[in-house]
């Protein structure tokens, strides 16, 4: 699939994240599966997918665009979101169509740089690359290195933006102004009213992940809310 064609099916739409914690029941590829398949059978435009057996699981059950990401902790570094080439080469060996990276400019395992990284996804695995982005400056980093999508995914949860409270509206905004590339609004939309708010400031397409699939922390948040009445 071109990189114009998948990037073209990720516009102004919802793409839900199925992705369940690693202590969770729901950390399974079937069940994985299944979630992304329910998704899509309701209107997905596409999928996020941690993981290459959750990747594999999904690209057997739906034909939408995945984008595909590995998280793995790395002691040397605070990037885990794909943090290195054979990361991103399993993501893309088990069906990804799209590759998610850390693209903040917090320092990289093995010395790799982002603009590295990026080529050689584009040259070796000839995939786009959406460079999950948590300030105004990673952004232009990321452009500058030639991804092909801006994510909102990490605002809020790095140092420099701890302080912040996701949904990162004016983030995107700011985005939107200042790039042609395509922007995708995700991390912190907890009802449609959110996510319809994000297409209407620009973003391209929406990622909702807990508010739909993360059934532990939903949960965890009812029951806590019960347990002080």
């Amino acid at each position: 699939m071109s990189f114009e064609r998948v990037l073209g099916q990720l516009r102004g739409g919802l793409i839900v994240s199925c992705q369940a914690p690693a202590d969770s029941p729901l950390h399974d590829p079937y069940v994985i599966g299944a979630m992304a398949a329910a998704a899509v059978k309701q209107g997905a435009i596409a999928v996020r997918i941690d993981s290459p057996a959750h990747i594999a699981a999904v690209r057997d059950r739906i034909s939408v665009p995945i984008i595909g990401l590995w998280k793995q902790v790395i002691p040397s570094s605070e990037v885990y979101i794909t943090p290195q080439f054979h990361h991103a080469q399993a993501v893309a060996e088990a069906g990804a169509d799209v590759i998610a990276i850390d693209a903040t400019e917090r320092s990289r395992p093995g010395g790799e740089t982002l603009a590295d990284l990026v080529q050689q996804i584009h040259d070796q695995l000839q995939k786009p690359v959406m460079a999950d982005i948590d300030t105004l400056a990673s952004a232009q980093a990321a452009v500058a290195a030639g991804v092909d999508l801006l994510g909102t995914t990490l605002y809020g949860y790095t140092r420099e933006t701890q302080h912040c409270e996701p949904p990162g509206f004016e983030l995107l905004g700011n985005l939107i102004d200042q790039f042609a590339v395509p922007c995708i609004c995700e991390g912190g939309i907890a009802s449609p009213a959110a996510a319809q708010q994000a297409l209407k400031l620009g973003a391209s397409a929406v990622v909702v992940g807990t508010a739909i699939t993360g059934i532990d922390i939903l949960v965890q948040r009812y029951q806590a809310a019960l347990s002080d009445v």
